[in-house]
């Protein structure tokens, strides 16, 4: 059995969204880096990044509920939809260099216009939307939302939802045509290729088995060619732990202080998926509803359109499954191997806790195929079951944190770092892939703090809006937003690719 040595500067562990944006960008602040990719899978984005596996709403907290949540005195709190919103804008202006500058190729590949709409119905939910959009509709980000309650526009601009519903439960909308598809798969390969055709080493099929820090504060990571069994020692000045599910157990191989006291809760995602052309073409929007009572935020139901290889479909759910494994392709000892001394205490502290979440675990794992239509019913009345396929959507891996003596389980993600900067990974799902760029950035001013202040011009270049927000600055906004529709081709005129140089750089805005 054949063993190598490799050198490199920068380890980049899993080929999906986060590692390949992390790729990008280094590409372009230090050209002169050597970049080394490793991935278990065969493909890159193979596992959470794929297209079918998450929602590909681009996240901008325009539609989705659990962003703008009530408050005790019946008032909506829109703090974190603005702050949400703000990173995607981050990840839009860096996509549009992207496209601008030939590290993405045709845009129309992994980004498309698609209406982001709220759902509710029943008097409650209506009087909710109502303050929801008095709230949003002022702000810089969400200029341009409306409030619908009737009838007749209901009907008209979702047909699917309407057709075989009863008006006479009220129903409202908050819509925002200005929203997007977005194809986290197709943009993730455009930039694995982009940095593999400008020197970087791309393994596929090779398994992370251990990482080990050196004296010089480098690191020795050991490797596997699944297919050939071959070994390979890697030493990398930097590591980048982008492995979905698989980061937490390398975090807690790496022996980093940082990493202690973290663990990991597994959830299945499945979904209905539709492809009858007719179904399709009633429902062009990504419409989310609200979670039921006492179900965690990310059971929030959404009826998707999705623009995968340029052909529309619909998603619907989710509907939650459970599984030990933290990754598709895992292992059913993924759950208990990750328990430490350390993280003990805070994972058994998380069932009392979360009682809401068993029960809805519960729940699900109980429903029939009949109780699935049933709840696609509620957005789609006239739902055939028989249009509709069953699909797993992958695991997330929720972080549990250490909180004192016990823990508390997260919805979002969390960058964890060593202290002296070389090694870091990504925990969490949701956002996730919507919010990748600035999750990278973050990862770049942790870990190159004496690089990061020079790098400032360039990534200014790369996001004009860099290190301002766009929420108080309504005419940057507008700049920015005109300059990253037209070169992603996101405006009604924009049908045919525009030249680089015709486009507004980015250095102009």
């Amino acid at each position: 059995m054949s063993h190598s040595v490799i050198k490199t500067d920068v380890a980049l562990v899993g080929a999906g969204i986060m590692s390949a944006t992390l790729g990008a960008l280094i590409r372009r602040l230090e050209p002169n880096w050597s970049i080394s990719v490793f991935e278990r899978l065969d493909a890159a984005a193979a596992e959470s990044s794929d297209p079918w596996n998450n929602a590909g709403t681009g996240h901008s907290a325009l539609c989705e509920l659990n962003y703008t949540p009530k408050t005790a005195d019946g008032d909506v709190n829109i703090d974190k939809a603005i702050n949400i919103n703000e990173q995607f804008q981050v990840s839009r202006q860096f996509w549009s260099y992207s496209v601008d500058n030939g590290i993405l190729g045709d845009p129309s590949e992994f980004i498309n216009p698609i209406p982001h709409v709220a759902f509710t119905h029943g008097r409650d939910g209506v009087d909710y939307l109502r303050k929801r959009y008095d709230r949003l509709a002022g702000q810089v980000l969400f200029e341009g939302m409306e409030f619908i309650d009737d009838e007749a526009t209901f009907s008209k601009r979702l047909p699917l939802m309407s057709a075989g519903r009863d008006f006479s439960d009220p129903v409202a909308l908050n819509w925002f045509t200005e929203g997007t598809d977005v194809d986290f798969g197709a943009l993730t390969q455009q930039l694995i290729n982009h940095i593999g055709e400008t020197g970087a080493d791309v393994y596929f099929g090779h398994s992370v088995t251990n990482l080990s820090k050196q004296s010089d504060g480098s690191w020795i990571m050991k490797v596997r060619n699944l297919r050939t069994k071959q070994k390979l020692t890697i030493h990398a000045k930097f590591v980048f732990v982008g492995a979905g599910g698989g980061a937490l157990h390398l975090l807690q191989k790496s022996g980093i202080a940082e990493a202690k006291g973290f663990g990991g809760f597994p959830v299945s995602g499945e979904f209905f998926r539709c492809t009858n052309p007719e179904l399709v073409a009633d429902h062009q929007a990504k419409v989310y509803g609200q979670a039921a009572v006492g179900a965690p935020p990310m059971s929030v139901p959404h009826l998707d359109t999705r623009v995968i290889n340029h052909q529309p479909g619909l998603l619907f759910g989710p509907y939650a499954g459970w599984s030990p494994k933290f990754l598709k392709s895992g292992k059913i000892t993924d759950l208990p191997s990750s328990v430490t001394p350390n993280n003990l205490l805070p994972m058994l502290s998380i069932a009392p806790q979360e009682f809401g979440l068993l029960k809805y675990l519960i729940s699900e794992l109980a429903a029939s195929r009949a109780d699935r239509v049933n709840t696609l019913s509620e957005f789609v009345p006239r739902a055939d079951g028989g249009d509709w396929e069953i699909i797993t959507a992958g695991q997330r891996v929720q972080v549990i944190r250490k909180t004192g003596v016990g823990g508390s389980l997260e919805f979002g993600t969390a960058v964890v770092a060593a202290e002296d900067g070389t090694i870091a990974g990504l925990l969490g799902a949701s956002p996730g892939a919507s919010t990748a760029v600035p999750a990278m950035l973050s990862v770049l001013e942790k870990c190159f703090p004496k690089e990061y202040a020079g790098w400032k011009p360039a990534l200014t270049e790369m996001i004009p809006s860099f290190g301002q927000k766009l929420s108080d600055n309504r005419d940057l906004f507008r700049q920015v937003w005109d300059w990253t529709s037209a070169s992603l081709q996101l405006k009604g005129d924009a049908t045919a690719p525009q030249a680089a140089a015709d486009r507004t750089p980015a250095s102009a805005l």
